[in-house]
């Protein structure tokens, strides 16, 4: 017979991460324990530390700035590639007038 798959809240799924990493319970004790998977623990594990720099960012922080950044940074390198192009083109214009090339 089959039991019946238990899904773990992301508190409960804290709960049991935060007794292995603070109360130093081992991984075996808490697999069996809440009759889980090792391999299952260590994912969370994995996603637990992958996530927490963004819960280590502030509220109020803007989630568009990097995006903003970006596009000042690619607007500068447009801008920066522009003014190569009117230099070339001025410096062509004076060549052909200097050859009398119409």
């Amino acid at each position: 017979m089959r039991k019946a798959r238990k899904n773990y809240s992301a508190d409960e799924k804290v709960a049991i991460l935060r007794r292995h990493l603070i109360d130093r319970v081992s991984v075996a004790d808490l697999c069996d324990e809440h009759q889980i998977q090792p391999t299952l623990f260590y994912k969370w594990q994995a996603q637990f530390f992958e996530n927490g720099a963004a819960a280590m960012q502030r509220k109020n922080a803007d989630p568009q700035a990097p995006l903003k950044k970006t596009i000042g940074r690619l607007e500068e390198k447009l801008r920066r590639k522009n003014e190569v192009v009117a230099e070339l083109l001025e410096q062509h214009l004076s060549l052909k007038k200097e050859l009398g090339e119409p």
